[in-house]
């Protein structure tokens, strides 16, 4: 048996219910994780209200760490005791305790604590693969990362400047902006206050950037457009304030801009990639480049309330649950 959350219809906080579950043994392939903390993440309330389709009863959550408690039949790449970690794999991470595949589990290395892993799973891997891959970032460039203070955009803030790339963040409030700049953000856009494309133009005395990755969506689009030098590239990574919806023709007038909407499956993938990716990443969290704490702790059976903070932008870098 497991405590787990679980949502029964699409809609605010409120669906979530705390509940206890089967979970049985594991089978072929699989791997029992008992686990320490669980990560939110903002794709979770995409999941809970619906924008991105889920199979009714559901579980919810991918991304969590722990202990492997027992291993299926075939299971060879990770063994009882192992700490690990995971990023992908079904829905369900918002549990103490579940059975899932092996092969999506990330074996953590001796150093990097529970606390800290549970911080840099998800928003580590992603700002990997924004900044290693779908923009391959090799240092020296000036670059627009929105929601700077966020449980990923902190992260972005510290692998910037362990890159050598001038980092300009935006955040909606001057709190934010000190934090953003106290882990690597060279520039900081309040949002509440400034222009946002005006002061990119200023810091880079109007050449604008060549890159803006942009989570945020809806309401950022015209600002992002207009910070991009000509033949510039967005890096559409989420869409907290709605979708991104774009005529090709705006693209041209911008500067003929190119423009992506990656996903983290097409970049994670196969295993073998996926473990080099975190290779990377818990190389520069040993080598003290990178460091992560949860700013923000709710119990498991909280967890409607750590959406609602989340929602309304009360939090600051990373939220997990603890089961």
């Amino acid at each position: 048996m497991a405590n787990a959350i679980r949502f029964y219809q699409t809609g605010g906080p409120e669906v979530l219910r705390y509940e206890t579950v089967d979970i049985g043994d594991p089978g072929p392939g699989q791997a029992r994780v008992r686990h320490s903390f669980v990560a939110l993440n903002f794709i979770d309330i995409y999941f809970r209200t619906g924008r991105y389709p889920a199979a009714l009863p559901s579980g919810l959550g991918s991304d969590a760490v722990g202990v492997v408690e027992a291993v299926g039949p075939g299971v060879t790449d990770v063994k009882p005791g192992d700490r690990v970690g995971y990023l992908l794999g079904p829905q369900g991470a918002y549990s103490d305790v579940r059975v899932m595949p092996a092969d999506v589990l990330i074996p953590l290395p001796d150093g990097v604590s529970d606390s800290t892993a549970s911080t840099l799973m998800m928003k580590g891997m992603t700002a990997q693969y924004l900044f290693r891959q779908v923009y391959p970032l090799k240092g020296g460039e000036t670059i627009l990362y929105h929601a700077a203070a966020g449980g990923v955009g902190l992260v972005a803030c510290q692998w910037a400047k362990a890159l050598g790339v001038t980092m300009i963040g935006t955040v909606s409030t001057d709190e934010k902006a000190e934090i953003a700049m106290a882990h690597g953000c060279a520039h900081v856009i309040v949002t509440s206050r400034e222009d946002i494309a005006k002061r990119v133009r200023e810091i880079t005395d109007g050449k604008g950037v060549p890159v803006v990755y942009d989570s945020v969506g809806k309401d950022t689009l015209m600002a992002s457009l207009d910070s991009l030098q000509p033949r510039g590239s967005l890096v559409s990574n989420g869409t907290t304030s709605g979708p991104v919806v774009v005529d090709s023709t705006l693209l041209a007038v911008k500067g003929s801009i190119w423009l992506t909407r990656p996903a983290m499956i097409h970049y994670a993938t196969p295993r073998s990639h996926m473990l080099d990716m975190a290779r990377e990443l818990f190389d520069l969290v040993l080598a003290g480049k990178i460091r992560g704490e949860p700013g923000q702790t709710f119990a498991l059976a909280d967890a409607a309330q750590a959406h609602a903070a989340l929602e309304s932008r009360q939090t600051t870098g990373a939220t997990v649950l603890v089961p």
